[in-house]
């Protein structure tokens, strides 16, 4: 593992983190955050030579075009659920700076990753406020909008589904999820 390698996941983890910190104090992710991420990230992707990015022992520096793809992927990923009103629009952006740091590769195992701890989030604030009867009935109304609407050919937003004392800082489960592959790859990596 080498010095740059420590220091990009040291970059990617301190944007993570401001996110999360403003995510939870707020409940919003604030666009100078993302697009911050986004920009040093891009940077370091273009300006790093080759085999000394984020990762390099993974495949090699990734240049423009794969942290530009990485972005894409990011939003690609997330703005489904954003459209169903799961995730808010913060989410989907710090999702697709994710993208621009660990490339189109990486970012799905960040993805799933994600998922699984705002999974465990989810259960676990349901069980402390006691609202499971109004979050399944939520579950239950989401996944029948969705399966109607998909097969009548569109899918309708769900309005109201979560309040502001119920929204999850889904920023924690996003950096949960990065910091998760970052270790595992960075202690899995070939010396």
């Amino acid at each position: 593992m080498s010095t740059p390698d420590i220091l990009s996941a040291a970059g990617l983890c301190a944007w993570l983190l401001t996110a999360a910190v403003s995510d939870v104090q707020t409940r919003r992710i604030p666009n100078w955050v993302v697009a911050g991420g986004m920009l040093s990230g891009l940077t370091l992707q273009v300006m790093a030579p080759g085999g000394q990015g984020l990762f390099s022992f993974w495949w090699g520096g990734l240049g423009a075009v794969p942290a530009l793809l990485g972005l894409l992927a990011g939003f690609a990923l997330f703005l489904p659920l954003h459209l169903l009103r799961v995730v808010g629009a913060g989410d989907v952006k710090l999702l697709a700076m994710v993208g621009v740091w660990v490339g189109p590769q990486l970012l799905l195992g960040v993805t799933l990753l994600t998922l699984l701890a705002g999974g465990v989030m989810a259960i676990t604030m349901m069980v402390a406020t006691r609202t499971s009867r109004h979050v399944l009935s939520n579950v239950r109304l989401m996944l029948t909008t969705f399966v109607v609407g998909a097969h009548a050919g569109k899918i309708t937003a769900i309005d109201n589904l979560a309040t502001h004392d119920t929204r999850l800082p889904y920023a924690l489960a996003i950096a949960a999820g990065t910091f998760s592959q970052v270790i595992w790859l960075l202690t899995h990596a070939n010396p």
